[in-house]
């Protein structure tokens, strides 16, 4: 299951390490990336995996995380950044 996580806060590469660190060390998470970007923080993790504990995580570390949500959830983006139907 893939869960994604608004985050602010982040400023620069180490910003994006602190937030994926700290994600991989919650029980349940197999893999964690962050993009300042997109002020994202994407986790692979098993079923069961309680949402708040992704987002006390994330603020621990001094960012914001604020919402989370699951792939499905998460609109495609077509050609150009679009959105397909």
């Amino acid at each position: 299951m893939t869960k994604v996580l608004t985050v602010e806060g982040m400023m620069c590469g180490m910003c994006e390490s602190h937030v994926a660190e700290a994600l991989r060390k919650v029980p349940g998470v197999e893999k964690a990336s962050a993009s300042r970007s997109k002020k994202e923080a994407r986790v692979v993790c098993v079923e069961g995996v309680p949402d708040q504990a992704l987002l006390d995580a994330v603020n621990a570390t001094g960012y914001e995380a604020s919402h989370v949500r699951t792939e499905a959830e998460t609109p495609k983006k077509g050609l150009f950044g679009f959105g397909q139907k």
